[in-house]
């Protein structure tokens, strides 16, 4: 993208600030992970940050890095990356009625993939995540493979949001140019 996803400007705020501002809507506290000396917008004052213990281990050390910031904090928790401008409450509220104690992570799929990154995770799933960041093994998908995982389909996703926006992310600039062309006239 050539600058911190974070920073993006998006309508009236920062692409971060963004996300941040439509998960306080359903989840609190907020614990944002950033890189190893990663400067941030300003957020709210509630807003837990923490810093990746190792830089460069991806999404499975942010996975564990924010599920370890709140591991007396809350039993569950919603993951969301920072490029998903559309993360929807009304996704999120579905996800958190969904997960019951039978199951560790509840993660949707939909465009013929699993999105971890827009997931609700069990606290106790840290244990198994530093078990495989001690075995460098990194990958988050096969987390959900080694814990309890509700798979939940598009159908049941499209119930609260139709068009599965709160699953697009920004990984491009076209990706960030058809985002930003969802919210302006």
């Amino acid at each position: 993208m050539g600058q911190s996803k974070a920073w993006l400007p998006f309508g009236n705020e920062l692409l971060l600030q963004r996300v941040v501002r439509r998960l306080s809507e359903v989840a609190s506290p907020i614990v944002v992970v950033r890189a190893p000396g990663q400067d941030l917008p300003a957020l709210p004052p509630e807003t837990l940050v923490t810093e990746d213990a190792v830089e460069g281990r991806g999404p499975m050390q942010g996975i564990a890095m924010g599920l370890a910031a709140l591991e007396h904090a809350v039993d569950v928790a919603f993951v969301s990356s920072t490029d998903a401008p559309f993360v929807d409450p009304a996704l999120v509220r579905l996800l958190y009625a969904l997960r019951t104690a039978s199951y560790d992570i509840v993660v949707p799929h939909a465009f013929g993939r699993h999105h971890p990154l827009a997931a609700i995770y069990a606290v106790n799933v840290l244990r198994e995540a530093e078990r495989m960041l001690s075995e460098n093994q990194l990958r988050v998908m096969d987390l959900l493979g080694r814990v309890r995982t509700l798979v939940v389909g598009e159908e049941q996703l499209a119930a609260v949001d139709p068009r599965l926006l709160a699953l697009s992310n920004v990984n491009t600039p076209a990706d960030y140019q058809a985002a930003l062309a969802e919210v302006e006239p």
